[in-house]
């Protein structure tokens, strides 16, 4: 296995598990808000601090891409967080992880890179995944649907905004930025944009508990996961480490079925299959 494959691998699973904090902090009542712009403090700090720590920290010219990253992700984590107050986790964070769709088409089509018989498989098999996991709507009344649809919407927003950052990380790296550097640029913008934008809505800076106890976990997980994916980036492809990364969908899934008993159908596990088998396509791309 490849150090750029592990790297994503890693990624993978702590993107899966931060998406399901992510779901729990919405079920305790969390604004998406406030989640975000908590995330962000510990997010830029702990990125600072791990830069710091391991010498890598240097910043140039490819390290603005990071800042544009901190737009993206700030537009895409709010978004997706706010889809979860009236969606299962199981189906917005599948929809979420499918930007890697949005970075693949732009590897491809802006830098080049080529799309070979494993790696189309392995798009393919994560596609038809998806579409597995997300199974069919439930009937409901009006407010309900209404409401899934306004989820829905807001989660495909998260979808584009993520899968544009994961493509800026490559453009950062082919620009010569250090992997924590672009981490670093990118928490710098988030927390501000956060911050400024839950103090307007709140008329001030107030947290809940809710927040407190779930946000700085995700920070943990996200700086990690963030970093990892820098990493996969530098030496493999984008087309590559991001497709098999953002498949966290498949850790997250089983997190919700398994703690938040969210149904579980044959359909739904053939699509956890149809991901595994993914994920060996991407691996061998």
């Amino acid at each position: 296995m490849s150090e750029s494959i592990a790297y994503a691998l890693g990624a993978l699973l702590l993107y899966g598990v931060a998406d399901f904090v992510y779901k729990r902090g919405a079920a305790a009542g969390a604004l998406p808000h406030q989640f975000l712009m908590v995330q962000t403090w510990f997010f830029s700090s702990l990125a600072l601090l791990y830069g710091k720590a391991t010498g890598t920290l240097a910043f140039n010219a490819g390290a603005l891409w990071g800042a544009a990253a901190g737009v993206l992700v700030v537009v895409g984590y709010y978004n997706f967080a706010w889809s979860l107050k009236h969606g299962s986790v199981s189906t917005n964070a599948t929809i979420f992880r499918l930007s890697f769709a949005v970075t693949v088409a732009l590897a491809v089509l802006l830098l080049g890179e080529p799309l070979t018989v494993p790696k189309v498989v392995g798009l393919a098999l994560a596609l038809v995944a998806v579409w597995l996991l997300l199974a069919g709507p439930a009937a409901g009344n009006a407010a309900a649907n209404r409401e899934g649809r306004a989820s829905l919407l807001r989660v495909l927003v998260a979808t584009v905004a993520v899968g544009v950052a994961s493509f800026t990380y490559k453009l950062g790296l082919r620009g010569g930025a250090a992997p924590i550097a672009l981490v670093v640029a990118q928490g710098a913008v988030a927390v501000t944009l956060s911050t400024a934008f839950a103090a307007y809505v709140d008329r001030g800076i107030r947290p809940s508990r809710a927040v407190w106890s779930h946000a700085p976990v995700a920070a943990v997980l996200l700086v990690f996961a963030f970093t990892f994916l820098a990493k996969g980036l530098k030496e493999g492809e984008a087309s590559v480490v991001v497709p098999i990364a953002q498949m966290g969908f498949v850790a997250t899934a089983l997190l919700g079925f398994i703690f938040l008993r969210e149904p579980f159908t044959a359909r739904k596990g053939a699509g956890l299959v149809a991901a595994l088998a993914a994920l060996t396509g991407l691996a061998r791309g």
